[in-house]
């Protein structure tokens, strides 16, 4: 199973995740696959099937439809199938109230399309049963002219998820943060709406309860009680809040949070240090994915037409997954990297610029040099004939070669001759280190043209006179 979400907190738009369905133990693949494909098809889940789109098979019998390419493919290619994966499953979730359900399911077909690029058969069933929107993208591990296999490679979850953001984007659909990385229900990126657990509302009550600096633990016992707990005594503490099932015991809250450091705490010896709570808890770093949906969330008003036919959203979404995957999500740090790719690309010109006159240089200066020893004795003879004209007329080729040799040492201000063994080995030199130069140019020349594309976006998005002015109202405040 491969999964889409963020890491190191940022991600954006609906969360997906890309997985393998594979042969349950005691069923056969048939079964397998009418019992998944049922379940996505569910018509209390599907307003009454209506929120269900098939793409080369019918929804009715994709079930049969699947298991009989999987036959077919035996009998084309006479290969058995290496493993039990019968079927493959996109889970898109989309924030709520941001699509109406028609909306989700042509958003799903149209990722679809696009991931799979027409060679495999699926059906896209919107669910409706929860507060977020959700898609179930059940498409065949075999390809429609039955000849091979989906291939499930390394980071293809990434790709697909990466074309899911890019769509969400072209649909004007916001930026999503903080969805949580792993194997978890995807009700979890809910943000505000998502469900504090017991847990973590426990370890906020043992918080609240030790800023109020109680003297002792049968204190500290009290005010939890007085916020709804109740207390079971034993071995090892435990507590329950209205809405438990269970008791959880104190040393289950994590780290800081058992009865040993937490009478430490209440002894003075040791200082508490919170649980790290969810984003959704915390308060929010301001970044730039943040900024881009207070934009679209403004935008959606009259003036949002008007502001997507300004801006291509395409190029928006395609910023904001390089901004996403560089870890770019602060503009003063886009700024320096940008500033810093454009100084290092002009370093590298100067650089090549300067290996280059100079190699224009010595093969100038080896030239004259040449041209200098060759003329020499003919140019000593002139000076004995005393610069006769006859002598001049027979030999005038050979003198002005010897002139401009001289012109051309002097304008250099070459005082010694170099021989043209170390000019050639100084040529040498230079055209290796323009060589090694000229491969980092290329990649610096690349790296500096992203980053101003997408620099310059941003400052289209947000407006980049508006947006650095409160950013220096922020560093002015810190």
């Amino acid at each position: 199973m491969t999964a889409h979400f963020s890491w190191n907190g940022v991600k954006h738009m609906a969360t997906t995740r890309l997985i393998s369905l594979h042969v349950n133990k005691g069923k056969t693949v048939a079964q397998c696959l009418t019992d998944r494909t049922d379940y996505s098809k569910n018509p209390d889940k599907t307003n009454g099937g209506e929120l269900v789109t098939a793409h080369e098979c019918d929804r009715a019998t994709v079930d049969a439809e699947f298991l009989f390419s999987k036959r077919q493919y035996h009998t084309i290619t006479g290969r058995e199938q290496k493993n039990d994966v019968i079927a493959y499953m996109i889970r898109q979730s989309f924030k709520p109230g941001e699509v109406t359900p028609e909306e989700a399911n042509a958003i799903g077909c149209e990722l679809a399309d696009r991931f799979l690029k027409g060679k495999h058969a699926y059906i896209v069933a919107t669910h409706i049963d929860k507060a977020h929107i959700h898609n179930h993208v059940v498409f065949n591990s075999t390809s429609l002219d039955c000849k091979r296999k989906f291939r499930d490679f390394l980071g293809s979850g990434r790709a697909m998820g990466r074309l899911s953001d890019t769509i969400c984007l072209q649909h004007g659909l916001s930026i999503i943060e903080n969805p949580k990385h792993g194997k978890k229900s995807y009700n979890k990126w809910l943000g505000d709406k998502a469900t504090i657990s017991h847990r973590e509302l426990l370890r906020i009550a043992v918080d609240d309860a030790l800023l109020k600096k109680p003297a002792d633990l049968e204190m500290l016992l009290k005010l939890l009680t007085d916020a709804g707990y109740e207390i079971k005594r034993g071995k090892n503490i435990a507590l329950k809040g209205k809405e438990q099932e269970r008791f959880m015991r104190l040393s289950s809250l994590g780290e800081g949070y058992s009865e040993d450091e937490i009478c430490a705490v209440l002894a003075g010896s040791k200082k508490h240090t919170p649980h790290k709570k969810r984003d959704i808890l915390a308060p929010k770093k301001n970044t730039l994915l943040i900024d881009i949906q207070a934009k679209l969330d403004a935008g959606k008003g009259q003036g949002y037409a008007q502001w997507a036919t300004k801006f291509n959203l395409k190029q928006m979404a395609q910023t904001v997954n390089y901004l996403t995957e560089h870890k770019l999500l602060d503009y003063s740090e886009l700024t320096t990297k940008t500033t810093a790719a454009t100084d290092r690309f002009n370093t590298l010109s100067a650089q090549i610029k300067a290996a280059e006159t100079r190699m224009a240089e010595i093969a100038v200066l080896k030239t004259h040099i040449i041209n200098y020893s060759k003329t020499r004795d003919v140019y000593a003879a002139y000076r004995q004939a005393g610069y006769s004209k006859r002598f001049l007329a027979e030999h005038e080729g050979d003198i002005l070669l010897h002139k401009a040799a001289k012109a051309a040492f002097d304008e250099l201000g070459v005082k010694k001759l170099p021989t043209v063994k170390s000019l050639q080995a100084e040529y040498a030199a230079l055209l290796y280190e323009k060589k090694e130069a000229y491969s980092e140019y290329r990649s610096a020349r690349d790296e500096m043209k992203e980053l101003l594309i997408h620099k310059n976006n941003i400052d289209r998005i947000l407006g980049c006179k508006e947006h650095e002015a409160d950013k220096k109202k922020e560093h002015d405040r810190q």
